[in-house]
């Protein structure tokens, strides 16, 4: 097993700076170990004068190198820190990131509108997991309202609209009691932003609706809603009943009454209105709240990218024989050579993509592919109970490149290639095995079992396959020529073991071409 990794990821927002450190063990594995909030609003005159002041200078310096001892502290390897709105509007940001390389080391990124939408979509798919589909994720900041339309988890339409709490207040100048004019100047803005940016409107009211940022979470607090997917939710029809009480008590009043700090006290009146204004053009009831943001998504991706194979596979001349040599025993037994080959491929295109979850050894490879090559040879003898003949097949063979523990490895994965048969110690081959080698011939047999039924009709329909990961779940988006229903269903059932040898679900996913 590989050695857990410690990684950080640094949201340098509008109204504060986050960081967040974790331990991760695998791709899906990520222990959270802290969270700290830096009040430093980068937000702080740049919509109107659109520069850092020399004090947002010294200030940043400042939270950084924090962050930095924190890290050092933590023995933290990998991170990226990140900054969004307020950063991309300041002129001076390229002298702003400059200045905290110099004095912290530290490398901030500052990353466009897109860019930011992504990784809070991938955060929020990821809390509610694939079974969940939101069709509307809302992320409003200091700086922007991000709003993103989906189904099936692929975008439909997206937009950033200049709506920031933070800017609103600073542009408006309504930073303590909203008199019912101000309310209406910040609805009319808002209102006219989505109809600019979002004229083609889809009617939300049954969908699943998710909100991101300190913003909702806050006024979820003041107007909670039922549970949905285990999540906490904003309930709009509450939070209209008590806008007006919002609007009219002053910052030290909010503060007291709502128990927020004073930067999330200054804005929460906004925050209500534009979300209120939002949920009425778009006809939202709810929004889910998952408290997750860029920084969850981050670490998502540290993580993957810690635990991915970074070198392309190569074959040696033992790997070169073995393939060769399993390719002329099977020819010998008569065998599907185009199943056998599509299996093959899916194999390799499984074991690649899921590389994150199950850390294999390279040279396990092609100990699969001659097992997916290998598979179906006990049919020869007889159909029925074929994965055994198939073993002492694989066992007994005349297979050049194929000796010792490999032989039993992948004689293994052939008896244990469908569901008719699971490990056992009586079974000639796995007995002859000690536990690792044991643990290596059911993660290979668990793979070749998902790429057998993804061509369970032998059609050689699944043309292609990527995967993607969110906390304990791993997705596999399958492209296919026409319906791979029937592989898919299949599929779905041989995942079984590996689920049970990595402890993450798999779902499968098809895009027709």
């Amino acid at each position: 097993m590989s050695e857990p990794v410690h990684i950080a990821a640094i949201d340098a927002g509008t109204n504060a700076v986050r960081l967040s450190v974790a331990r991760a063990y695998s791709a899906l594995d990520i222990e959270p170990l802290l969270s700290e909030r830096y009040s430093l609003r980068l937000g702080e005159g740049v919509f109107v004068r659109h520069r850092f002041t020399e004090e947002i200078f010294k200030k940043g310096v400042k939270a950084f190198r924090h962050f930095r001892e924190v890290m050092d502290e933590y023995g933290v390897t990998r991170y990226r820190a990140v900054g969004t709105s307020a950063s991309r509007e300041a002129r001076n940001r390229d002298a702003f990131v400059r200045r905290i390389k110099q004095k912290t080391g530290m490398r901030l990124e500052v990353i466009g509108a897109g860019e930011e939408s992504r990784l809070g979509r991938e955060a929020v798919l990821a809390a509610l997991g694939p079974e969940a589909s939101p069709r509307c994720i809302v992320d409003l900041g200091g700086g922007s309202l991000e709003v993103s339309i989906l189904r099936d988890h692929t975008v439909e339409q997206a937009t950033q609209l200049p709506a920031g709490t933070v800017r609103l207040m600073t542009t408006l100048g309504i930073p303590g009691v909203i008199h019912p004019a101000e309310a209406e100047q910040v609805r009319r803005y808002v209102r006219a932003l989505l109809e600019s940016k979002l004229p083609t409107r889809p009617n939300l009211g049954e969908s699943v609706a998710v909100a991101l940022g300190g913003n909702a979470e806050t006024l979820a607090n003041v107007a909670p809603g039922p549970r949905q997917h285990g999540l906490p939710t904003l309930e709009l029809s509450l939070l209209r009943e008590r806008l007006p009480e919002i609007l009219h008590r002053d910052l030290r009043e909010r503060m007291k009454a709502y128990a927020v700090r004073r930067d999330r006290a200054d804005v929460m009146g906004i925050a209500a209105i534009t979300l209120l204004t939002l949920g009425r053009y778009l006809n939202i009831r709810s929004f889910a709240i998952p408290s997750v943001g860029i920084r969850e998504a981050i670490l998502q991706e540290i993580a993957r990218e810690a635990f991915s194979r970074k070198e392309p596979h190569r074959y040696d001349a033992a790997a070169r024989q073995l393939l060769v040599g399993s390719r002329s025993f099977a020819r010998r037994l008569e065998y599907d050579q185009r199943h056998a080959e599509h299996v093959r491929e899916l194999s390799i295109l499984l074991f690649d993509q899921l590389q994150p979850v199950h850390h294999l050894p390279a040279q396990s490879r092609v100990l699969l592919e001659a097992a997916a090559l290998l598979h179906d040879a006990g049919h020869m003898i007889s159909h029925r109970g074929h994965h055994k003949h198939g073993e002492y097949l694989a066992m007994n063979g005349d297979i050049p490149g194929l000796e010792g523990r490999d032989r039993a490895i992948v004689a293994s994965a052939v008896r244990y290639h469908n569901r008719k048969s699971e490990p056992a110690g009586h079974h000639v081959a796995y007995s002859s095995l000690n536990n690792n080698d044991k643990r290596i011939a059911r993660q290979l047999a668990a793979i070749l079992r998902i790429a057998e039924a993804l061509d369970h009709s032998h059609r050689q329909r699944v043309t292609n396959l990527k995967a993607s990961f969110q906390s304990s779940t791993a997705a596999l988006h399958v492209t296919a020529r026409g319906d791979a229903a029937e592989d898919l269903r299949d599929a779905g059932l041989g995942a079984e073991l590996f689920e049970k040898e990595f402890h993450v679900r798999l779902y499968f996913r098809q895009a027709i071409t």
